[in-house]
């Protein structure tokens, strides 16, 4: 059984990775500071019942919270003109060239396959730890990523993107 003194620990060691996670899958930086505080209080309520590694249950707490977000109809947001916040400076993927090209890309991808990409490449876990964090198999999580990997190589939308930067 774990205390609380261990979920402050895991909280103030792992956020900034979950935060970056989570802005991986939703692509926008308010909404994913919300999806980790969501991810963040069902963890809390479950804290106690987590006996080993704490990481493949948080990620599927945060996996799962942004597919039923996504599956709601209206966010309670209203957009305006000008974003509040911008990207971290920090995020090293933030300075890429062809950021939005990604980005978009990403977004194109159905859920599943996105959390997969994001979870292997960005969160650099082994295939068993995706699985374990997103409660498939192994063979699910290669297949999901393989599927992913190719529509990211042929999709002409993304393809016709990445020609008119180069321009």
């Amino acid at each position: 059984m774990r205390e609380q003194p261990d979920y402050v620990a895991y909280v103030r060691e792992r956020s900034p990775r979950l935060l970056r996670t989570a802005y991986l899958l939703c692509r926008d930086w308010a909404l994913a500071e919300d999806l980790l505080q969501a991810t963040l209080v069902k963890a809390w309520r479950a804290w106690r019942r987590i006996e080993a590694d704490p990481d493949p249950y948080v990620y599927r707490i945060l996996v799962n919270t942004h597919a039923s977000w996504t599956r709601r109809r209206w966010r309670g947001e209203r957009p305006t003109e000008r974003p509040a916040d911008g990207p971290d400076p920090a995020d090293g993927i933030g300075a890429a060239e062809d950021k939005a090209v990604l980005w978009d890309a990403l977004g194109r991808l159905p859920h599943r396959q996105r959390a997969t990409v994001v979870l292997r490449f960005f969160e650099d876990l082994s295939e068993p730890q995706v699985a374990a964090a997103l409660g498939c198999s192994v063979g699910t999580v290669k297949s999901q990523t393989s599927k992913a990997l190719a529509k990211l190589r042929v999709d002409p939308s993304v393809l016709a993107s990445a020609s008119r930067e180069g321009e």
